[in-house]
């Protein structure tokens, strides 16, 4: 019940990008189409959940053992670029197909707030492994929601009628306002 209460409040609660406003550069900048937002998604959801068992691993084995956590947040950011640069070498020669398909969204992942975050409340909120890699998952899984919805919003909102000063930037800033508001709707249902 611990992990459906952690998915829960991750992908709806306290969702990364509209409760905890981590990601913003992402969730505005590449939501302007459906298969942009669908191929960032599926690159930050693998990116978190790895960043976030490495940097579990290096908090509880290296940092806490020898009081170094002041050290946290740069080891975190050098590790998270390190690994999605790793990523970026294996896919390259494995799978070309799925290196090319993600293009240019690696390297955006390095600075990707919301990996950084997840990783940081992780260890803030003194989660085990297992419980780690289901909160980096569920916060993977509440970003693609959140941007796949936000795309898909976006894309209708081109083929309406909408006032010229509106239009771009301003209609969807008051877009993602609306949609956080909502899910802020959720709060109080899981801690």
């Amino acid at each position: 019940m611990e992990y459906v209460l952690i998915i829960i409040s991750a992908v709806f609660v306290n969702n990364i990008v509209l409760t905890r406003f981590l990601g913003i550069c992402p969730f505005l900048g590449v939501s302007n189409k459906f298969s942009n937002a669908f191929g960032m998604s599926g690159g930050v959801l693998f990116v978190m959940t790895l960043a976030t068992v490495v940097t579990y691993l290096i908090n509880q084995y290296v940092l806490a053992p020898l009081g170094l956590g002041f050290l946290q947040t740069v080891i975190y950011i050098l590790v998270i670029a390190a690994l999605v640069q790793m990523v970026e070498i294996v896919l390259k020669k494995v799978s070309p197909a799925l290196y090319r398909a993600l293009g240019v969204y690696l390297p955006l992942i390095t600075t990707n707030c919301t990996i950084l975050g997840v990783a940081i409340l992780v260890i803030q909120n003194n989660m085990n492994l297992a419980e780690s890699i289901v909160f980096a998952i569920a916060n993977g899984l509440g970003f693609s929601f959140a941007l796949v919805l936000f795309a898909g919003l976006r894309e209708q909102m081109a083929l309406s009628d909408i006032p010229e000063g509106l239009k771009g930037a301003p209609i969807a800033l008051i877009t993602a306002g609306l949609l956080s508001m909502a899910f802020m709707g959720f709060a109080g249902i899981v801690k």
